[in-house]
């Protein structure tokens, strides 16, 4: 069968999955997704926090749904023991019309995103289908699942999460890192707590969960996520039958009624894949990277890895770019990924200090946090998961200098309102981004040469949109005369020139899309 004929295969779905598959399909891409449940399983909060770029992918392929139900808490308070150390208030300082984040239940996500895929006919689901090998040569990838079966892709998105070690092995790949020993509870209550559905709290040694953290999220509907540090040898049903799970309920939510939704326990790992791409299998999301949740980079860092992977196949499979540029892959989401080991390794030591140093080091800010304002910028509860910025990226363009400027080569291009005459339906400057390579041109270019040399040289769509020398739009940007930038199909910044050349322009187009340049 020719490779252009096979569909592409993601294995997996999860939320990663369904992204990955919703975006090929959106780039005309035939999909069979794998899983190796018999159904969904729609319980529990699970990822509940995404950011406002997620939240963009899923808007991209029509799931505006997830940002509407959301809730956006506007405060966060941290405590030590039984005294508050700080409180801060979270604005929205962009332009979007998206919130910055919402809390919402990852089964209520999966809920949006597989009503979206049922109404996709290029996506075939099938359940039940365990993948226990796979492998490939120069035309494709075959998977045998468990029952036997053999599948067919020109390409595969692997999204099997921590369990995929069967897709790992196959590939010759580790999985190096480390697991924390401490475990953590994990409740989904409902209940009326009047002022708190829009606030996060996070809990520092509080006298009812002594030496330990618990974090406590609103979510939609009244309901409350509650994190508790619980030691190593912690025991859900005993604590359940003693009636000590009601007890650390009541120390939180008082004599208020409560409804138990959901609870687990869970235990954090910091692991990554020896490499996230190999030949015409890509690795995304916990199947490629584990890391701890606070600061919420698990489902956030998963959704860009799925965008990247889905816009890379596209553009190979189409013919727009070269085989060269999958292996991009595993050069920009590897090294977001240890961005966020780096990010969450840290926080992890100070929440769960292993060593009597790190214990006495936590101790100290803690104390001189309750007395000293200053001392409150050394505390970490998790630092909020935003964009990776590929600055390093082999396909980033960096002519000039960018000191001092909001945006730059690697940076995702900020999200703005606009309006384009005959298309009501562009509201923003992202829903121009996912359609091909977009050339945006500031005062003083010259639009029909750009788009004379572009369509000479580049065989991928490519949209120029002039945004002038002034005006909300150049503002927002900052953008200076003479200027054009090129952005990438996930909306990331490949270029800013000023004043190029057609071979320069050019080039960077090429760059951008992993075609090799002199």
């Amino acid at each position: 069968m020719r490779n252009e004929r096979l569909p592409v295969l993601v294995l997996g779905a999860g939320p990663v999955g369904q992204t990955a598959a919703l975006l090929l399909a959106r780039w005309g891409l035939p999909v069979v997704m794998l899983d190796r449940r018999p159904a969904r399983d729609l319980t529990g909060s699970k990822a509940i926090c995404q950011q406002r770029d997620v939240l963009d992918v899923w808007a991209a392929v029509g799931c505006e749904a997830i940002a509407a139900e959301g809730l956006t808490w506007t405060t966060s308070r941290t405590y030590y023991r039984d005294r508050e150390l700080f409180s801060a208030r979270f604005g929205d300082p962009g332009r979007s019309p998206l919130p910055p984040f919402v809390n919402l239940s990852q089964a209520r996500t999966e809920e949006i995103l597989d009503e979206r895929i049922a109404a996709t006919p290029l996506i075939d689901t099938r359940w039940g289908h365990e993948v226990v090998h796979l492998t490939q040569d120069e035309y494709g990838v075959a998977v045998k699942c468990a029952d036997g079966t053999v599948v067919r892709g020109s390409h595969a998105i692997a999204c099997t999460g921590a369990r995929g070690g069967a897709v790992r092995e196959a590939l010759g790949l580790g999985f190096d890192g480390e697991s924390y020993d401490d475990r953590f509870l994990i409740c989904d209550i409902r209940a009326e707590l009047p002022g708190w559905e829009s606030e996060r709290r996070f809990y520092f040694d509080p006298e009812w969960n002594p030496g330990r953290q618990v974090l406590m999220h609103p979510c939609p509907g009244s309901v409350f996520r509650i994190d508790w540090q619980v030691p190593p040898d912690f025991d859900l049903e005993a604590e359940e039958a003693s009636g000590m799970l009601d007890r650390r309920i009541r120390h939180i939510v008082g004599d208020q009624p409560y409804e138990l939704v959901w609870r687990s326990v869970y235990r954090f790992h910091s692991r990554l894949a020896d490499r996230m791409s190999v030949g015409r299998v890509l690795l995304a999301g916990d199947c490629a990277h584990l890391v701890a949740p606070f600061g919420a980079r698990g489902l956030n860092s998963g959704v860009p890895d799925a965008e990247n992977a889905a816009w890379k196949i596209a553009f190979v499979r189409h013919g727009w770019a070269p085989e060269a540029l999958l292996a991009t892959y595993h050069d920009e989401r590897r090294a977001a990924a240890l961005e966020n080991l780096w990010v969450t390794g840290a926080t992890m030591r100070f929440l769960v200090p292993r060593t009597p140093a790190e214990r006495r080091r936590r101790q100290a800010i803690l104390e001189r946090a309750a007395v000293d304002p200053e001392g409150v910028t050394a505390v970490d509860s998790g630092r909020f998961a935003e964009p990776f910025r590929y600055t390093a990226s082999p396909l980033t363009t960096r002519d000039g200098e960018f000191t001092g400027r909001a945006a730059a080569p690697g940076v995702i291009l900020p999200d703005v309102p606009v309006s384009v005459p005959g298309r009501p339906e562009v509201s923003r400057l992202r829903h121009l981004t996912r359609d091909g390579v977009l050339v945006l041109l500031a005062g003083g270019c010259d639009r029909a040469a750009v788009t004379s040399a572009l369509a000479d040289a580049v065989s991928a769509p490519v949209q120029v949109t002039d945004i002038g020398e002034s005006g909300a739009l150049s503002d927002a940007l900052g953008t200076r005369p003479h200027e054009v930038w090129v952005i990438r199909p996930d909306a990331h910044i490949a270029a800013i020139l000023t004043n190029p050349t057609s071979a320069d322009l050019t080039r960077a187009v090429l760059r951008a899309l992993g075609h090799p340049t002199s």
